[in-house]
């Protein structure tokens, strides 16, 4: 197996963690400035899709909290990935674009410097009771509480990564890792965020845990992420059953069965786009 790790050089610094414990402050009603934990992979000095993800989840959270309780649950958000995510204050605008009493498609865009970045929709659906005939998906993981921190951020750059807490079920592998994620860093400086808002934070980290390439010679980002959810996740806890492919002609998929700690919760795809690092010998 290859070395995961990235040569000396290139290792991040992250000695000196950033004070602020929030990945984004407040700056008005709809404008948030993210904080040095932000930081990305790929480059430390944009925005880690992560929190931002995260932040879109909460922006809609705040939305749908303005409006008299429909009783409808997320079943799926998706996320289209516009352009670069640069450390800047970023705007996020909500609205409704399909309305209904049992159905809604909610749609959030984030800007920087006025130009859009993120483009989400969100599927509302009623909520029902169906424990009766509830079922079916994969088996419980080993709990996080059995198992040994992984040095993710042995591996990748960035203020996200640096504030984590990963723990993988069995030694990653190329293309394949189940592992748990969490963090101590709030998503909003001085605000509560919800259960589904701090989970969605967590679930862009899969394309990062289960790598086929080493990030120092081959570049992989996603330009997506579509979430589906058959169960609201709970806990502070995120599990990653993740697995990636890449074909030959530039594209990959990094394919990921979601748990929380009672179980299975649903599914999430990144499409990647595959290259060879600029400066690979």
């Amino acid at each position: 197996m290859f070395d995961l790790r990235p040569p000396a050089e290139e290792d991040p610094v992250n000695a000196n963690p950033p004070a602020r414990n929030s990945y984004y402050e407040r700056i008005d009603e709809n404008r948030y400035k993210p904080t040095p934990h932000a930081g990305g992979g790929w480059d430390p000095s944009e925005q880690h899709f992560g929190p931002v993800g995260g932040l879109v989840t909460h922006a809609i959270d705040r939305y749908l909290a303005g409006r008299p309780d429909t009783g409808m649950v997320l079943g799926r958000i998706s996320f289209d990935i516009l352009g670069r995510l640069a450390s800047d204050e970023c705007e996020v605008r909500v609205e409704t674009v399909r309305p209904g009493r049992t159905i809604e498609l909610i749609e959030a865009t984030v800007l920087i410097a006025a130009r859009p970045v993120v483009r989400a929709r969100a599927w509302m659906l009623t909520a029902l009771d169906t424990g009766a005939v509830a079922g079916g998906g994969a088996e419980r993981l080993t709990p996080p509480d059995a198992l040994a921190p992984w040095p993710m951020s042995s591996v990748w750059p960035g203020g996200f990564v640096a504030s984590l807490d990963v723990r993988t079920v069995a030694e990653p592998q190329p293309g394949r890792t189940t592992a748990w994620v969490s963090t101590d860093v709030a998503l909003v400086g001085g605000e509560a965020a919800s259960p589904l808002a701090s989970y969605v934070t967590l679930v862009d980290t899969a394309n990062g845990i289960a790598i086929r390439q080493p990030p120092s010679r081959w570049m992989f980002p996603n330009v997506d992420l579509t979430i589906h959810l058959h169960r609201q996740p709970e806990g502070r806890w995120a599990g990653l059953d993740t697995t990636v492919a890449f074909g030959p002609t530039g594209q990959g998929i990094t394919s990921t069965v979601l748990h929380d700690l009672a179980g299975p919760i649903g599914h999430a795809q990144q499409i990647l786009t595959v290259r060879p690092q600029p400066t690979a010998d």
